[in-house]
């Protein structure tokens, strides 16, 4: 397997597909900076302390300057001090530009007469640097999703993918849901523990709330198919290349049964080896 690259250049052809490019390597670890000056990615590496394990992605492009010569000298510096670098190279057809910027209406960076003419002007100050480009991508006919799909079969084999952050959200359905959830689950139909006087004022955190939440049948049953849930949908996720699953787990006010489920499904994950996080919204309210 080729070394990691040190840092990435994405440049190319505005509206070819940058912004997605970059997103894929924030994904996969990378530090991104977009529209920065040629002349500072040194710099700008310099004051990160890019090094041997250090990975930083930055997006060069018309916005900021670049041109042939203004690359150069920065991506030769960079060897220099010992990082390994490479260009990536955006483009794609005249035609797939133009509907690009008529459906998001944007205005092209270089602003000339007319659409085609800041197209046509900005392929002759790209041409030479596409020379330099150690992968060129032509996104031409790709959806958003597929552009995606493309960068991580074209580079996934080659970078360390971080792996996919999981986080466990608690909350109360008295409160509303979170608007981030992809999956959302509801545990209201286990024994509520804000009926036992003793553990009202208790938390799922408790080990007296824990131990009366999840020593349900129903809550052993529940449990082992959320087990189930994840164990197919994570490797899948995977490989899909999403890079954050937020679960929510739901109950009354938030403070006892899906703190106490929560938690159980964080330290599953996390003996899965899956990085994981488990926030409780609503449990202090």
């Amino acid at each position: 397997m080729r070394r990691q690259p040190n840092v990435v250049i994405l440049t190319g052809m505005s509206g070819a597909g940058r912004s997605t490019a970059a997103n894929v390597f924030e994904d996969l670890g990378y530090d991104v900076v977009d529209n920065i000056p040629a002349t500072l990615i040194v710099e700008l590496a310099r004051e990160k302390q890019i090094g041997a394990e250090d990975h930083l992605a930055v997006v060069a492009d018309v916005r900021g300057g670049v041109t042939n010569d203004l690359l150069q000298g920065p991506i030769y510096n960079l060897r220099e001090l010992g990082l390994t670098v490479v260009l990536v190279f955006l483009t794609a057809s005249e035609i797939t530009l133009v509907h690009r910027y008529e459906e998001s209406r944007r205005p092209h960076p270089l602003s000339r007469p007319t659409l085609r003419a800041s197209i046509s002007d900005e392929h002759t100050i790209m041409d030479e640097i596409r020379a330099l480009a150690d992968v060129v991508v032509d996104t031409t006919g790709y959806s958003v999703h597929e552009l995606r799909d493309r960068m991580l079969k074209q580079f996934r084999d080659e970078l360390t993918e971080r792996p996919m952050q999981i986080s466990v959200t608690s909350f109360g359905f008295k409160h509303g849901p979170p608007g981030d959830l992809d999956l959302q689950l509801d545990v209201r139909f286990l024994p509520n523990p804000y009926w036992v006087p003793e553990l009202r004022e208790m938390r799922g955190t408790d080990e007296p709330v824990r131990s009366y939440v999840l020593d349900q049948l129903d809550s052993e049953l529940f449990i082992e198919k959320i087990h189930d849930l994840l164990g197919f949908l994570v490797p899948r996720y995977v490989a899909e290349g999403k890079a954050y699953l937020v679960l929510g787990i739901g109950c009354t006010g938030g403070h006892h049964r899906s703190v106490a489920v929560a938690e159980e499904i964080g330290r599953w994950c996390q003996d899965e080896g899956w990085s994981v996080t488990v926030w409780h919204r609503d449990r202090d309210r």
